[in-house]
């Protein structure tokens, strides 16, 4: 028997960076939005516990037990000590070290899909409180929807979205590191006052009420000028997606994706043709959002 779990992208459409903290991490205020680009991950009974991947970007995902979904899967076993032997099967479509969170979702899937092999009756808290060990964005992964993230951003509350948004997402040539990311955040902070990271009333209020202009107004992500400070060119791709007509234009968490805000499908698919043809990113992607966490399929 095997179980297959289908998982989302995300996109941060605030992400609020505090100062670091003595064990290293940063508070945050993440507001994250899953959005229609999916992994899926089957999970199948094995002598051992195997991790196998294919799609774009695979000969660069780890296939040994620092995986998150191999370590999902240890976690949970240990939990209800059931021995992990599985072959876990890594479907990709969410871009690899894009800033989307596709690892983390993945991490998220296999621990859905052996907690269903399994029939362990893990209650939705003591996944998610898995999750939220694995890594900060895992728990979303699950939750899907849109959700605050505060602490590391694995503390979530589930926020009201009263429409879709459309996107387009511009994936860069080359990676940027997320520790190296907030790294040079506190570089560039260094001996300035950084303020407490809190949710935008504006931007919960704008997702509410599912007006993309409202968003547009008032997303903001607090390590993009890291990001561009690491990764120049990236500045080329908002230019041109802002130019095409994209309502607002920023990078994605750490990056080094882009996402553009557009009010329609129509709008997706003119900003994403300009952006494909700038010269200035690799692929393009559209997608739009919300999207359902993880789910059996």
């Amino acid at each position: 028997m095997s179980l297959t779990v289908r998982v989302p992208a995300k996109v941060n459409v605030q992400l609020a960076v505090g100062a670091a903290r003595a064990d290293g991490f940063h508070d945050l205020a993440n507001v994250f939005l899953a959005v229609g680009l999916y992994d899926e991950v089957t999970v199948t009974p094995a002598d051992e516990l195997a991790v196998t991947c294919e799609g774009p970007g695979a000969d660069q995902v780890p296939l040994d037990r620092t995986n998150l979904v191999a370590r999902a899967a240890e976690a949970l076993g240990a939990r209800y000590g059931i021995d992990p032997a599985v072959h876990i099967h890594i479907a990709k479509d969410i871009p690899v070290a894009g800033g989307m969170a596709g690892g983390s979702a993945d991490g998220a899937g296999a621990l859905v899909a052996c907690d269903a092999l399994w029939g362990t009756g893990a209650s939705r808290e003591e996944l998610l409180d898995i999750c939220a060990e694995l890594g900060s964005d895992v728990p979303f992964g699950l939750v899907g929807g849109a959700a605050l993230g505060v602490g590391r951003g694995e503390k979530l509350t589930v926020l009201e979205v009263g429409g879709t948004f459309h996107w387009v997402f511009a994936m860069a040539e080359r990676g940027l590191s997320t520790p190296a990311v907030f790294r040079e955040f506190d570089r560039l902070g260094e001996g300035t006052d950084i303020p407490e990271p809190v949710a935008s009333e504006r931007l919960l209020d704008a997702l509410a009420e599912g007006d993309p202009d409202a968003l547009a107004a008032a997303v903001s992500n607090d390590l993009q000028p890291a990001a561009l400070s690491l990764y120049p060119e990236l500045a080329d791709t908002l230019a041109a997606g802002r130019a095409a007509g994209a309502l607002a234009a920023l990078v994605s968490g750490s990056g080094p994706t882009t996402a553009f805000l557009v009010r329609d499908a129509e709008s997706a698919a003119k900003v994403g043709e300009a952006l494909g043809v700038s010269g200035s990113c690799r692929t393009v992607r559209i997608a739009s959002g919300p999207a359902q966490g993880a789910t059996v399929v």
